[in-house]
């Protein structure tokens, strides 16, 4: 049997949207080109990151678990152990969506074979009820009972991901025989709560799928049952053990919280769902809301590179201020979790800056979670590799690994690098055609509004740059744009040192409310030139741990420094002088277009004692003279383990320290 994608296909967020500011387009209408970092990315992905994925489903026991569940004269019947976290169904669901965006990314279905066959097993082994749990209906939970455990059983996480999974095959490929599986299995959910039971899952993701279902099938229920999930947490239902109500994200109701606070990942998706709930709804109180966290969160406790979560022992985000480097979790699910719950606040209110968190964390965290080959991964993501690191545990490792006991991060990466092409552009709530992320890329729209599918006779725009190297955007467009374009004015970009032409003629560049340079309707060429110096950025200084360090960024890229580089010298007692920062070659081995350099010097520390006087006042200064190369913290851990760094002391001789400079 032959499958297209149907045209128009909608995206992981889709639907009437009525609270939006601005609105998704279809899957079809952009495509990004292997041309550009995030076109090459994608094809990656799909040639090297699905497989590998769909080959440790088998691997890890992923899919054993489920075939525990077949009759045992059923030749495909697994009589071993359970294998692998309470969880690992969902392993399978992700990585069923990453292969259905990507069969909408290229309109022709991929792994169809496959995804029959773990299509047909999931519903072999349904419970009537719509109940699907491997580890409670195999034996393997201390309840065969649903839902006896809903702090730590994860089944409804579990569910939320088979929902996301159908949607996304559903609107791929036009078949809904696994959105089937899992509108069962909400309907059993939903007709609990309608019944008053109070059930809602101790690792939030449910929420943001249940409202996907509902735009899916136009069936409201589904969104009042997300929203009675969510008015049910924070009142301390599911008690604690090992970890308190916080990790749950039920020790405060989310209206009322003011701050991020417990397991990052959980967090995350809970705001994700947060904001889809009030993009159907429009409480404004949701909003305010997932606003107030966001100003928490992005203000007080982010990492530079993107990542989020700084405590190790229950991956939970810390108190303010508290971003350790070398004792970063920032785990890679919070990276992808940050891409959602950002994406669905710029189609809330149309705000560039979300756009920009979009793509800080695409060019940092969440790019560096993957290795280049497209087979290896990071489970934590930290910012400081010291000499000596024991990289031993895959949670802290110094190297990147295949895959994990709790496998949860590389399909979720799969899923969202195949479709990135839906976050590039999106239709303004004025008609306006706005540009979020700038990559190599084709978009179409008719000529008489945004697209609506595809059209094969509307407007082209070719977008084509060298970013994030090179900071030249272009846009050309096959007519006279019949909508006004709005190109994203970067938060780190110096708007006095902004160009844009447009049609060959300079016009000034203003931005709007949103953080948009707004080209009126009619231009054929649009060029906007973004100033790509590189930069020594300084943290806030209430983060205690990298006082007297900077960061170096050049455009949203922030850089690092590996002892692979620096041979003979060790990193941690390199100093670098910020003024000295300059742009250096790329690297084709990295695929990286350029690198950053610096002049700065060694201090050798080996042999000094543990502590000693702040500056011995008659000391000599012992620093010699190094060269520093810094690139891309996406593409650190790719030739190697070893020590790295983001943040890097500020290079001061004795006297500068004595004047307190």
């Amino acid at each position: 049997m032959t499958l297209t994608t149907p045209a128009g296909a909608a995206g992981p967020v889709a639907g009437a949207l009525p609270h939006a500011r601005t609105r998704p387009l279809p899957t079809t209408a952009v495509r990004l080109l292997p041309s550009g970092r995030l076109g090459a990315w994608q094809e990656r992905n799909a040639a090297a990151t699905i497989p590998h994925c769909l080959d440790a489903l088998e691997t890890s026991g992923a899919l054993d678990n489920l075939r525990r569940l077949l009759d045992p004269a059923d030749p495909e019947h697994h009589d071993g152990p359970y294998r692998g976290f309470n969880f690992a169904d969902s392993d399978v669901h992700k990585t069923l969506e990453a292969v259905a965006w990507e069969s909408a990314r290229t309109g022709v279905p991929v792994h169809e074979e496959t995804v029959r066959r773990i299509v047909a097993l999931l519903e072999r082994v349904q419970a009537p009820s719509g109940y699907l749990d491997s580890h409670v209906q195999g034996g393997a939970a201390p309840s065969t009972e649903p839902y006896a455990d809903l702090r730590w059983g994860h089944e409804l996480y579990v569910l939320g991901h088979l929902l996301q999974a159908g949607v996304a095959r559903a609107r791929a490929t036009g078949e809904r025989d696994l959105l089937d599986v899992g509108r069962r299995w909400a309907d059993e959910v939903t007709g609990r709560l309608e019944a008053g039971e109070e059930i809602f899952c101790g690792h939030p993701e449910v929420e943001t799928a249940l409202v996907e279902l509902a735009r899916e099938t136009g069936e409201r229920r589904y969104v009042d049952a997300a929203r009675r999930m969510v008015d049910l947490r924070g009142h301390r239902r599911l008690g604690s053990g090992p970890f308190e109500p916080a990790y749950h994200q039920d020790a405060t109701p989310v209206v009322e919280a003011t701050e991020v606070a417990g397991h990052a990942v959980r967090q995350l998706y809970l705001l994700a769902g947060v904001v889809d709930l009030y993009l159907e709804t429009g409480d404004t109180e949701l909003l305010d809301a997932a606003t107030r966290l966001w100003d928490d969160a992005f203000g007080r406790k982010t990492y530079v590179t993107g990542g989020m979560g700084s405590r190790h022992k229950d991956e939970s985000f810390g108190d303010p201020f508290e971003l350790p480097p070398d004792r970063a979790y920032a785990e890679s699910c919070a990276g992808v979790a940050r891409v959602l719950w950002a994406w669905r606040m710029l189609l809330a209110t149309g705000e560039g800056r979300y756009a920009d968190a979009i793509e800080h964390a695409l060019h940092n965290v969440v790019a560096a979670a993957t290795s280049l080959d497209g087979t290896a991964f990071f489970y934590s993501n930290p910012l400081h590799v010291r000499e000596g690191h024991d990289g031993s545990d895959e949670y802290q490792a110094s190297g990147r690994r295949g895959w994990f006991a709790c496998a949860c991060c590389p399909p979720n990466l799969a899923r969202l690098v195949a479709a990135l092409q839906t976050m590039v552009a999106s239709a303004h709530d004025d008609g306006t055609l706005a540009l979020h992320l700038y990559a190599d890329a084709d978009l179409e729209l008719p000529r008489t509004g945004l697209p609506d599918g595809g059209a094969q006779d509307g407007v082209r725009l070719a977008v084509r740059t060298g970013y994030p190297w090179d900071g030249d955007v272009v846009v050309t467009a096959s007519a006279p744009t019949p909508v006004p374009l709005a190109l994203r004015v970067p938060g780190w970009a110096d708007v006095a040192r902004l160009r844009l032409v447009v049609d060959g003629e300079p016009r000034p560049v203003e931005t709007d409310a949103r953080g948009y340079a707004v080209v009126p309707p009619g231009a054929r060429e649009v060029r906007l030139s973004l100033p790509m110096e590189p930069r020594a950025l300084h943290a806030h200084p209430r983060v205690d741990a990298v006082r007297g360090c900077v960061a170096l960024a050049r455009g949203p890229v922030v850089h690092c420094l590996e002892q692979v580089d620096h041979p003979g010298v060790a990193l941690e007692d390199v100093e670098i002088d910020p003024a000295s920062l300059a742009v250096g070659p790329g690297d084709d081995t990295l695929g990286i277009g350029a690198t950053l350099t610096a002049t700065g010097r060694a201090r050798p520390s080996g042999g000094l004692p543990l502590y000693r006087d702040a500056v011995p006042p008659d000391a000599a200064d012992a620093a010699v003279p190094v060269e520093v190369r810094a690139v891309p913290y996406a593409v650190w851990g790719n030739r190697g383990e070893g020590p790295m760094r983001v943040w890097v002391p500020a290079a001061q001789t004795h006297a500068e320290q004595r004047a307190g400079r």
